[in-house]
């Protein structure tokens, strides 16, 4: 009995702290968005001394109001974002970066930074639909709520795009800097999959990115990247890439091998089986494949060493899966068992699944 009441007098006490998560949460976001607008990262790491960078410098270095810098630095601080260390000669304090902080260089390429996520994340546009997350919850199995981007906009977070090219280069970015930071780990994954393939194409590739980073690692192959006009128009111009403009809706060109990544997850069931099957049709009928980079929910690791690692894995996959339900039509993350239905709906023979150790998977369907 005793027990029991000190445990429930201890959710109560836990309770009354995390409820202010909810209350002032976004102010995580804020800060960091803060951090990354004025290049706060980069004034530290590109200090001319080996000293921690004192506020007056760093100030100056940002072209920032001292006060009201020292307010957010103090806050990134306690957030573990930045470290506050002693200078050398113990008279002052002053800054420095963290792994999580060089994360937040908007112009580091390195495979580490997502600051062109978090930027495209919290434009005005993409955090609006996220007010209307309620309606669509609350109305009935299609009903005719409309999606809260669509509700917001007027329109599909596609069709919005490709009408304000400045969203839809955030968009590229975004998907880009991902790409700098996942596709190595695939490659990895990749024991023996490519041998023997000369044609790989990335549908729904954006600009390029990570085809580019395939033909470098697999260099015997060559790379289409497939996406929209408006976004090929935009693409890079790679060594053993070619950019090719199309739909994936009506059909993807023949190629060995397919790869698409983070795309998938926009879509509901029916257009993802449709994709799928185009995808399925460009590839040869005997020996040829997909690869599909997407999370799998509810495939945690259960062992003791990694648990807490995985638990916060699946906090991201669940946390994308709020991201497709607010910025998306029908689209949505998925389980095994979605996978395994959409998989063989599609067509597909056999698939295996390939856990590198991330918030994606490579989920390789095989279409005999």
């Amino acid at each position: 009995m005793e027990e029991t009441k000190r445990r429930v007098l201890d959710e109560e006490a836990k309770a009354s702290l995390d409820i202010w998560r909810y209350v002032f949460g976004f102010a995580d976001i804020a800060a960091a968005k803060c951090a990354i607008d004025l290049k706060i990262p980069e004034a530290i790491e590109n200090h001319p001394s080996s000293q921690p960078v004192t506020l007056a410098e760093l100030s100056s270095a940002v072209s920032a109001s001292p006060s009201h810098l020292r307010r957010i630095m103090r806050f990134l601080v306690h957030q573990g974002i930045f470290k506050e260390i002693p200078t050398k000669d113990g008279l002052a304090t002053g800054y420095a970066n963290t792994p999580l902080s060089r994360r937040m260089m908007i112009t580091k390429r390195d495979g580490k930074s997502l600051a062109p996520f978090v930027l495209f994340e919290t434009t005005p546009e993409m955090l609006a639909p996220w007010l209307r997350l309620s309606s669509v919850v609350s109305s009935p199995v299609n009903g005719s709520a409309p999606p809260p981007f669509d509700a917001v906009h007027g329109k599909d977070v596609w069709s919005f795009a490709q009408d304000n090219p400045f969203l839809s280069d955030m968009i590229n970015e975004a998907m880009a800097c991902d790409a700098r930071r996942v596709v190595p780990r695939v490659a990895g994954a990749c024991h023996g999959l490519f041998d023997g393939v000369v044609t790989v194409i990335d549908v729904g590739g954006g600009t390029g990115e990570t085809m580019g980073i395939l033909v470098k690692e697999f260099p015997w192959i060559k790379g289409f990247n497939f996406d929209l006009p408006h976004v090929i128009e935009v693409a890079q111009v790679l060594d053993g890439v070619e950019n090719v403009e199309g739909d994936m809706f009506d059909s993807v060109p023949a190629c060995d091998a397919v790869i698409i990544k983070w795309v998938l997850h926009d879509w509901g069931d029916k257009d993802c089986i449709k994709i799928l099957k185009n995808c399925k049709e460009a590839v040869p009928p005997n020996n040829g494949k997909v690869l599909i980079v997407e999370s799998v929910i509810g495939e945690n690791k259960k062992t003791m060493i990694v648990d807490e690692r995985d638990d916060k894995l699946e906090h991201v996959r669940l946390m994308l899966d709020m991201v497709m339900m607010a910025h998306t039509s029908t689209g949505k993350e998925r389980t095994l068992k979605e996978w395994d239905f959409v998989l063989k709906e599609a067509g597909f023979a056999r698939y295996e699944v390939r856990d590198i150790d991330d918030v994606q998977c490579l989920i390789i369907a095989y279409r005999s």
